[in-house]
């Protein structure tokens, strides 16, 4: 049997020629569509009827295409907000975001400035966490949608942004509740009244204050602090009279043989001073 011979040059020549039309070939076949100008209403137009139809990646790119191809057009305007609302649609917060910002740097006394602001508010809300876990979005959620109220006192916008600051604060205030049942639960009594503190004191207007009295009642009466604890549930009394929570608290002051009583000079009188 003959042994094996290496390719000739020619041959070798040849391989290395196939190899590299058939990577230039598969270059060509992932190069993007040639750029084809088009009327900037048939884009925008085009854009417009693929968002109704839910395709919102493709109608961001068609709206991003009215503006480059259009830039100094009173649609590339309109283009730009539309592509950030595509993105929103579509969940993609980040690109709604850089989209939103672009086009209020550019437009900042535009008509449609308020929607802007009021649109990138949602984008923050959209992500909100469950109350076990990190609140950075529901913090720039707040911020924002505090900025379309200020801003913007008399639009619609700001009435429905009023509705969801109130649904955001009463999600902080459930974080801190969380926090605060936790150290409770450990035993780490000045730990849990710092949290159920914050939320008598910053969340006032929230579902959760009735509780957080009555956390400040077990949790003091715990420390052997009875003042603050007669205070807590004096003030939950006075102001949930019919609530679970004071039933839990006078039960525990009456096992103590004592009874709700407000003190003056405590931080929860005071707190409540608009009450009393």
């Amino acid at each position: 049997m003959k042994p094996l011979s290496l390719p000739s040059s020619h041959l070798l020549r040849h391989a290395v020629a196939s190899a590299f039309l058939l990577a230039l070939a598969a270059c060509a076949s992932d190069k993007k569509d040639e750029y084809v100008e088009r009327p900037v209403e048939e884009l925008y137009n085009e854009g417009f009827d693929n968002l109704h139809a839910g395709r919102n990646d493709d109608a961001a790119k068609l709206f991003d295409e009215v503006e480059r191809q259009h830039p100094y057009s009173t649609w590339a305007t309109r283009a730009e907000l539309m592509s950030a609302y595509a993105h929103y649609q579509e969940g993609n917060y980040d690109d709604a975001l850089n989209a939103i910002d672009r086009f209020l740097q550019l437009h900042p006394g535009n008509p449609s400035a308020p929607y802007a602001y009021y649109m990138r508010a949602l984008c923050y809300y959209e992500q909100i966490a469950d109350v076990t876990r990190d609140q950075k979005n529901t913090e720039q959620a707040l911020t924002a949608l505090e900025e379309v109220t200020r801003r913007f006192p008399d639009t619609p916008y700001a009435r429905d942004a009023q509705l969801k600051i109130d649904l955001t604060n009463d999600h902080l205030a459930g974080q801190e509740m969380e926090i605060g049942r936790y150290y409770l639960k450990r035993g780490e009594y000045q730990a849990a009244i710092n949290r159920f503190r914050r939320v008598v004191e910053h969340y006032q207007t929230t579902t959760h204050v009735p509780e957080a009295l009555h956390r400040l009642t077990e949790a003091y009466l715990a420390l052997g602090v009875v003042d603050e604890a007669q205070t807590a549930a004096a003030v939950l009394g006075h102001n949930y009279p019919g609530s679970e929570w004071y039933e839990d608290s006078y039960a525990l002051l009456t096992g103590v043989d004592t009874r709700p009583q407000e003190h003056k000079q405590s931080w929860i009188s005071r707190t409540f001073s608009w009450i009393f």
